[in-house]
């Protein structure tokens, strides 16, 4: 399994960059300090120019890669979600109980995320605190139903829908399972914030988690 691991893909839909940054040293160079700049920074303050910079390379040479910044970020959102759903996929596949595999598939989506030595260029940790900080505007814009209909977000998408079909397996009546799938997977990300920025307004915190939050919230929905 570990030699398996070493050499996984994460396949990131190709609409969003010109030039698949994996295929060459420059462009995890890109991916890899465009992480760190944008968490150093913030999403608005993050420039090409800056980035260029940072790497040594000319600002041109990025726009070979992504059109625009807007187009790096959904890279980066949807690296993270085809990762974590990779996560889920191998963590829960040998599971038979639908109960535990749907808890288990919880906890992945909502707790801290550890770094992943798999994928030296990419520090997940701190591609996380980007998703949770800055994810939002990769969607929240004018060309949201446009980029939806072109497949930037079958990742995300797909995530939600494995979350409700294990829903489903519990209790097959249950009406708002994608809703409520929905909701774990942007909750989570949401509760961290709320922890990290406005904790006077969220339970989580101390011994409780979002993830104890949401199994909780499960639970009573499925009944």
């Amino acid at each position: 399994m570990k030699n398996l691991l070493s050499v996984v893909k994460i396949s990131v839909p190709d609409q969003v960059y010109l030039k698949d940054p994996e295929t060459s040293d420059l462009g995890k160079r890109i991916i890899e300090n465009s992480i760190l700049l944008i968490d150093e920074l913030g999403f608005d303050s993050f420039t090409f120019k800056k980035l260029g910079t940072k790497i040594g390379s000319n600002e041109s040479s990025i726009y070979r890669y992504f059109e625009s910044k807007h187009k790096l970020l959904l890279y980066l959102s949807s690296w993270y979600w085809a990762w974590l759903e990779y996560q889920l996929v191998v963590e829960t596949f040998s599971l038979s109980n639908p109960k535990e595999k749907l808890n288990k598939a919880v906890a992945i989506v909502t707790n801290t995320v550890a770094f992943d030595r798999n994928f030296s260029h990419i520090n997940e940790v701190v591609l996380y605190k980007i998703i949770v900080n800055e994810s939002s505007k990769s969607f929240l814009t004018k060309e949201v139903d446009s980029e939806n209909k072109e497949g930037y977000f079958e990742i995300y998408k797909r995530l939600i829908t494995r979350l409700s079909d294990m829903m489903l397996a519990i209790n097959p009546n249950f009406a708002f399972s994608l809703s409520l799938a929905s909701t774990v997977l942007e909750g989570g990300l949401h509760q961290h914030f709320l922890q990290a920025h406005f904790p006077s307004i969220t339970n989580c915190k101390n011994d409780k988690t979002p993830t104890d939050f949401f199994l909780d919230l499960i639970e009573n929905a499925l009944k």
